[in-house]
């Protein structure tokens, strides 16, 4: 089991919905990446609105005909390992944003392998 806690590092990649890695969601291969990788944990948010450097405006309004909704990935780990999972992210976010913050890790416990 991976135990964290104290100081660590969150990344989180801001892309929208519809944004494609060779025909599958960014936002899914990152998360895959990040698991290959052995990072301690990713998890995806979609946005309900946003904008970003194009100034478009994403909306999930009930009379809007907007897709491609904001949805921002968050992994925590440690700074060494998220800072080596940086040239992944790097090859794959062509359009959207990616920043790190200092964090630090109070709980981080997963489920028993046996339990449900």
């Amino acid at each position: 089991m991976t135990r964290l806690t104290g100081r660590a590092l969150r990344v989180t990649v801001f892309v929208g919905e519809d944004d494609l890695w060779h025909h599958r969601p960014l936002y899914s291969e990152i998360v895959h990446r990040a698991h290959a990788a052995g990072l301690a944990g990713a998890s995806v948010f979609r946005g309900v609105e946003g904008f970003g450097a194009s100034s478009l405006v994403h909306t999930a309004r009930l009379l809007s005909l907007s897709d491609n909704l904001p949805v921002a990935v968050v992994i925590v780990d440690s700074e060494e390992h998220v800072r080596a999972f940086l040239p992944q992210l790097d090859e794959l976010v062509t359009e959207g944003l990616v920043i790190l913050d200092d964090c630090e890790v109070i709980r981080y416990v997963g489920r028993d392998k046996g339990k449900k």
